[in-house]
């Protein structure tokens, strides 16, 4: 029976990570088809993501995502905000080192994630995020680093 439990609440989320997978693939299907995203996707992401979608979009527009990868395949990603602060994310735990992430996404939950964990699978989805290789020394100070 705990075990049941247990694996019910880490599943709680799971319709919601489902829905998300399912509109990046969307995005890539649609991009990768007509190079941009129609107006009833746009909606349907403004609906799930809100607030943080154009910011998001503006991010991508500018190639501020980069995928930092190291050889022995620690990855991380580094996303330029808008007011040139470089922030460290690690989206498949939709964690980024901005304050927004802190206080919208784990103090008042009104987001499922900020604008540059959204811009980095928006990015991915698109096939427009920037490479970088480094060591992995490099690698494991960029997340030392991280406040």
């Amino acid at each position: 029976m705990e075990r049941m439990i247990n694996s019910d609440a880490t599943n709680a989320g799971a319709p919601l990570t489902d829905l998300c997978k399912q509109l990046m693939s969307e995005v890539q299907r649609s991009y990768s088809e007509q190079q941009k995203l129609s107006d009833e996707l746009l909606s349907s992401l403004h609906f799930v993501f809100q607030g943080p979608l154009s910011s998001a979009l503006e991010l991508v527009e500018k190639s501020s995502v980069t995928h930092i990868e190291s050889p022995s395949g620690r990855a991380l990603f580094q996303v330029i905000g808008t007011s040139g602060t470089p922030y460290t994310c690690f989206p498949n735990l939709r964690y980024c080192s901005c304050p927004a992430y802190n206080f919208s996404v784990l103090r008042k939950e009104d987001h499922l994630m900020c604008k540059h964990v959204l811009a980095i699978q928006l990015s991915e989805a698109m096939g427009r995020s920037k490479k970088q290789s480094v060591s992995d020394a490099e690698i494991g100070n960029m997340i030392k680093e991280i406040d």
